[in-house]
């Protein structure tokens, strides 16, 4: 997408005027948010780091998202990717998570494949917006992208790190 360098950018200047680290939580996405991070020139000024986290059992060990909230609510969920949003900013400033079905299999009644959640945010504060995206599993991961750096943009400029 076309679109992932122009944000890239603006989203570098921001983080670098207001002196922020970012951190990414990704599970669907499968790294693509940190690798799409780290291709720009620079990036070691303002991204961390970045978690991987595909399974429960990797989303409780390395964010701390408590088994309750992924029983409760599973690992597509609001309350998941927020916690994952706090987690993963515990090792910086800012962070963004994403978890969601992008299949081409996965999908239950009420999350079918496309089903998204992105959330950005502090180890204080997280929002978090659901997506139903549409396409293949490259496409669904592609827009995931894109979507999760454009609210992580409009959090950093609406925030007051």
């Amino acid at each position: 997408m076309s679109a992932i360098p122009d944000l890239l950018h603006a989203l570098s200047a921001d983080l670098l005027a207001r002196n922020l680290k970012l951190v990414t939580a990704e599970s669907c996405t499968g790294g693509m948010i940190a690798a799409a991070c780290t291709d720009l020139a620079g990036s070691s000024r303002w991204f961390e780091c970045g978690f991987v986290t595909y399974s429960n059992t990797a989303k409780e060990r390395d964010l701390g998202v408590p088994a309750e909230i992924l029983n409760a609510h599973g690992a597509v969920s609001e309350a998941t990717v927020k916690a994952m949003v706090a987690g993963a900013a515990r090792f910086g400033d800012v962070s963004i998570a994403v978890s969601g079905i992008a299949g081409p299999g996965g999908g239950v009644a009420g999350k079918p494949v496309g089903t998204v959640w992105i959330g950005c945010g502090s180890e204080a504060a997280q929002k978090a917006n659901l997506f139903q995206f549409d396409g293949d599993r490259d496409a669904v991961r592609q827009q995931s992208v894109a979507k999760a750096l454009e609210m992580l943009l409009d959090f950093v400029n609406g925030s007051d790190h």
